[in-house]
């Protein structure tokens, strides 16, 4: 707890998501005085369950955590290498998942709160902030994430002279795995990564699947407000019903694939389509409908999940949802050190910048709480190279990105600039050899960066 809020002067952080607490943590560890102020529990949104710091309110995978071959594992390394406190603590609270870096959720916010709580220089404040605040903050992280609340975004929009854009984002359901029917489902990882067994799986025949999506078609669906009904959906999100109306074969061919996985119980034959569940908890009681985001009436997803076999019985610990989802146009009205050109004192971080995803919004809160530290100190801050996962990013949503088509992006190596490295007979590398020489090139620029902030 800060005890002399005047010398040095706090930084204050606006949203205690995965952003505004990675922010908090990178200006406490620079020794800068940091103020979080979380509105809840004073004012609850749609999607959280609780009150802690960082709650993951969708799946709990920080999904691919291959360095090598993924942009977005890239990313949790070099965010390591930055003393993320996201990353240390969901690599604490890590539970099985393959490839994939989940995390229990429960245990991975409640960490991180008790980290800033006992840090001397974070002072957390449950207050709403409904309001640009004044003059007199002169250095403001906003980091209120898809869920900013009504009041704060109109006056965000009235500041920026820009009307902000929307999307929906769907809430997968979790399930309790001892309701789960184990002489129908089975314990297998997709071509048996990772431990071989992280996943559970439920098979469906052709005529199984045929019958579901029908299901999930005539489905009652949640009723959108007259204000919410023309907002598109982010297309990593998709709810899974409508994924379904683009075609009868779409699920078959997206997250309900079966490819990889054999049934112990028909080994000669492949399904025709597999739900797959990824363990949600440390105690693996919990597990989580991969790809099972929706907007199904509550009534609806009981009764429709539960005519997948392994599922007839399944009790649910959570049913899936949806939330409304706010973002900026970064590139129009950010400048690379993601403050706000029309007023440099506020920096926003995390998904309202237009990042997507919970690695990608800690990751911009990182680079915003480094920015506003070296500024308090009296030191230019240092963009991180856009031959990195950071730099990327960071250029993607300040800079890269055509402000007038812009939309959410997950970190991706399409983000990156183009190789130029070659083979002996010229040739630049290929599929995976690609994606490592990416890699390998990016640790390389990421060690200089990183030092410089040493000095």
């Amino acid at each position: 707890m800060i005890t002399d809020l005047s010398s040095p002067s706090p930084v204050h952080v606006i949203g205690g998501g995965l952003a505004g607490s990675e922010a908090a943590w990178q200006l406490a560890v620079a020794g800068i005085p940091v103020v979080l102020h979380e509105m809840r529990p004073l004012r609850r949104t749609e999607a959280h369950a609780t009150d802690g710091l960082a709650e993951l309110v969708c799946s709990n995978s920080l999904r691919s955590d291959d360095a090598d071959t993924s942009a977005v594992g890239l990313l949790h390394e070099e965010m390591r290498r930055c003393n993320s406190l996201i990353l240390s603590r969901a690599d604490r609270h890590r539970v099985p998942a393959g490839s994939a870096l989940a995390v229990d959720r429960e245990a991975f916010s409640q960490s991180i709160q008790a980290a800033l709580d006992s840090h001397p220089l974070v002072t957390i404040l449950r207050e709403e902030i409904r309001h640009i605040p004044s003059e007199d903050w002169d250095s403001v992280i906003i980091a209120t994430g898809p869920l900013t609340s009504p009041e704060l975004a109109s006056a965000i929009v009235g500041l920026t002279g820009e009307d902000s854009l929307a999307f929906f984002d769907a809430i997968a359901p979790i399930v309790h795995r001892d309701s789960i029917d184990f002489d129908k489902a089975w314990f297998q990882s997709r071509y048996d990564k990772g431990d071989g067994a992280d996943y559970i799986n439920c098979a469906l025949d052709r005529d199984q699947y045929q019958a579901f999506i029908d299901e999930l078609l005539n489905g009652e669906k949640t009723a959108f407000k007259d204000w919410e009904r023309d907002t598109p959906y982010f297309e990593g999100c998709l709810p899974i019903e409508v994924m379904a109306a683009r075609g009868p074969e779409t699920l078959a061919h997206g997250p309900m694939k079966p490819v990889g996985l054999t049934n112990p119980r028909a080994p000669d034959k492949r399904a025709y389509a597999v739900v797959q569940l990824r363990q949600d908890n440390a105690l693996g009681t919990l597990y989580n409908m991969v790809g099972f985001q929706t907007k199904l009436t509550y009534g609806a997803q009981q009764r429709i999940f539960r005519t997948i076999p392994g599922l007839e019985r399944a009790e649910f610990a959570r049913l899936g949802g949806l939330h409304r989802n706010t973002f900026l146009n970064g590139p129009r009205l950010l400048d690379p050190l993601l403050r706000l050109k029309k007023r440099p004192a506020l920096r926003f971080a995390g998904q309202i910048t237009g990042c997507e995803g919970y690695v990608e919004s800690a990751a911009v809160g990182l680079l915003a709480g480094r920015f506003a530290a070296a500024e308090r100190s009296g030191k230019s801050p240092l963009r991180p190279p856009p031959t990195t996962a950071l730099g990327a990013l960071l250029d993607h949503i300040t800079q890269g990105a055509d402000a007038s088509t812009y939309q959410p992006m997950n970190v991706n190596f399409g983000l990156f600039p183009e190789l130029t490295e070659t083979d002996a007979k010229g040739r630049r590398p290929k599929g995976r050899d690609r994606k490592a020489a990416y890699a390998r090139r990016a640790r390389a620029d990421l060690t200089p960066w990183i030092d410089a902030q040493k000095l």
